[in-house]
């Protein structure tokens, strides 16, 4: 089917209170698992390339895109196409004509002052254009190796009437929060603070979006879309489940040289992860597709 619109997608989802699951594009295997996961799920998916993927990808988004596109043109449920932690206003100008419906502007690094000026002329460029946007105040630390932030560092967590004035003042379609979750975590232990979930959901009018998503287990995934979150963003536990499947594969075959073996093993372990997480997501929804 053609490619969804991200926009569509999470109106859908706030509509029938769950959440979207965006998970993170780094190669065409990660495309094809996503798109064949959400299908076993029966829910509508994002895919999302990141700016640190487009990168690895010396810098030319065209390519991935492309092909995750037609990776989704030919799934079985809704797929969109996202570009996401674009720090880089020149990339952020290329979204359009790579086929990306939406994208998430990351100026949190910034002062505030700051992280609002840029972030509301990347709402203008994007609405001028009818792009979907999203940006984020507070600090989900983990980004490019970096440690994750202390709970208690100033910047660490989203305020509530901060980001009330915020989305105001920017005009954004969605805003990614800090209550708790980093990047790039490995361990699944993270602890979001639902009471703070709770403050952001009162006072913000627009979608709010989870970001560090495999760092919190199943549990708390769940009570935070209960609580309101409404785009999930997931790219580290695809990677575990990639890298595992491999790994176990060359030790069980240590002569092979054909990466088709492995990365089709890789590729079967990303989308039975994706399958899993959508029904934490939006449970009972493959019972209904």
């Amino acid at each position: 089917m053609p490619l969804a619109a991200t926009g569509d997608l999470i109106a859908e989802a706030t509509a029938q209170h769950r959440a979207v699951a965006a998970f993170n594009v780094i190669t065409l295997e990660h495309a094809e698992a996503i798109a064949e996961g959400a299908e076993a799920a029966g829910s509508p998916v994002i895919l999302q390339i990141s700016e640190n993927a487009v990168a690895y990808h010396r810098g030319r988004p065209r390519p991935i895109a492309r092909a995750a596109a037609e990776v989704a043109a030919q799934a079985a449920v809704p797929v969109s196409l996202h570009l996401d932690h674009v720090q880089s206003t020149e990339l952020l100008h290329r979204a359009a004509d790579c086929g990306f419906s939406s994208a998430m502007f990351d100026a949190a690094r910034l002062p505030y002052s700051e992280n609002l000026a840029a972030t509301r002329a990347a709402v203008v460029w994007a609405h001028e254009r009818g792009l979907w946007l999203e940006a984020e105040l507070g600090q989900v630390g983990g980004k490019n190796g970096e440690p994750p932030l202390n709970a208690h560092a100033p910047g660490a967590r989203t305020d509530p009437e901060e980001a009330r004035s915020f989305v105001a003042a920017t005009g954004v379609d969605a805003l990614a929060v800090a209550i708790g979750t980093s990047h790039a975590m490995t361990s699944r232990d993270a602890v979001i603070d639902h009471d703070l979930l709770g403050g952001l959901r009162a006072a913000v009018p627009v979608p709010l979006v989870l970001h560090g998503s495999s760092g919190a287990g199943d549990e708390e995934l769940a009570r935070a879309v209960a609580g309101g979150i409404r785009k999930v963003n997931i790219g580290t536990a695809l990677n575990i489940a990639m890298t595992g499947a491999i790994r176990e594969r060359l030790a069980q075959d240590d002569r092979g040289v054909d990466p088709r073996r492995y990365l089709a093993d890789g590729r079967d372990a990303m989308a039975r992860t994706v399958t899993r997480l959508m029904a934490v997501l939006a449970p009972g929804r493959a019972h209904a597709a």
